[in-house]
């Protein structure tokens, strides 16, 4: 099914920060936030066991737990089981994301792709969410920057049983769609040339930016549109460089990237342009790309997201940002 018959606007709210991403978030602000989030007209709200060891969720949940289940979409993702006992959250071996949660649950996380872990997982989200189902499921991280050279076998324990099972619970009607939720292209176009299973759709984090796009053009977004996969796109600010931050992919941002950004600060108003509008307008502007999903944990966050989406950005601006190759030749632009 494609996820477009039934998200509800381009614009859903991304919950990780609500697991204490980078900083320890008071629970009043995580709980204003996803408030400020559904008055701003938000109704997708996308969660992960990983974010916080659980945190994520259990805020999500308790946040929406007096809202209508029917008038929200709600994704999270499998692959990570959090069991009861603790471990030192500070020394976990993140990959590429060290330290990224190191303000979460001390809850244990252990990697597992397996149809039990899968159905298990499905399980324990449903409690921490408190709700009765889940309308997409993502297969979590299964990519080179979580597994490094070993990302291959895990994507294969994934093919064999998480894929498995969440084509089963779709076609059973027990979950709307399915599909892979990671920060790099090799998965999602490796899955996109399997016979069997199907995905619907794919979370794509940190790959179809304004930073970061040319690699998922080339290939993955045109071969999606193609078999019909819809595209959510995640991290649209590049862990926050894009938004005032000094992240990108989830590390203190490189020189490189930071030049970029700058100057994409001064082409911005020279257009009477918000650099948040670029980001998520440019992000949507593929045909392949059904939402987008920004994050925030502080509730003044989400207004600006809101408001950056009806912005009207001028057709110059974009000419100005290929001109200087700052986005890729054929890179649709909105509008233009």
């Amino acid at each position: 099914m494609s996820i477009r018959s039934f998200l509800p606007g381009r614009l859903g709210f991304g919950t990780a920060p609500l697991g204490n991403m980078f900083r320890a978030i008071p629970e009043e602000e995580a709980a204003a936030t996803v408030n400020a989030a559904w008055e701003q007209g938000v109704r997708y709200f996308d969660t992960a066991p990983f974010y916080g060891a659980g945190l994520s969720e259990i805020r999500l949940g308790t946040a929406l737990a007096d809202r209508p289940r029917d008038e929200f979409v709600l994704s999270t993702k499998v692959g990570r089981v959090i069991l009861d006992e603790v471990e030192d959250p500070s020394a976990r071996d993140l990959g590429e994301k060290g330290g990224l949660f190191a303000h979460g649950r001390p809850n244990e996380i252990v990697n597992d792709y397996s149809a039990d872990a899968t159905l298990r997982s499905i399980e324990d989200s449903l409690k921490r969410l408190r709700t009765d189902r889940l309308d997409i499921v993502w297969v979590h991280d299964v990519a080179q920057d979580f597994y490094g050279d070993e990302w291959l076998a895990a994507y294969e324990s994934a093919r064999t049983g998480a894929f498995r099972v969440l084509q089963r619970l779709r076609d059973e009607g027990v979950i709307k769609a399915w599909g892979l939720g990671v920060n790099r292209v090799e998965p999602l176009e490796l899955t996109l040339d399997l016979d069997e299973p199907k995905p619907d759709a794919f979370l794509l984090a940190g790959r179809y930016t304004l930073l970061d796009h040319e690699r998922a053009l080339q290939r993955l977004l045109p071969a999606a549109q193609e078999q019909n996969v819809d595209i959510v796109v995640g991290g649209p600010y590049s862990s926050g460089v894009l938004a005032g931050g000094q992240h990108f992919e989830y590390q203190k941002a490189p020189a490189g990237i930071v030049a970029k950004v700058e100057r994409v600060k001064e082409l911005a108003p020279q257009h009477g342009v918000g650099i948040k509008a670029a980001a998520l307008q440019f992000s949507l502007a593929h045909p392949a790309v059904a939402a987008v999903i920004p994050g925030a944990s502080r509730p003044s966050r989400v207004a600006e997201d809101a408001a950056a989406l009806g912005e009207k950005i001028p057709a110059a601006f974009w000419a100005a940002l290929r001109a200087e190759g700052l986005i890729a030749q054929g890179a649709p632009a909105p509008g233009v």
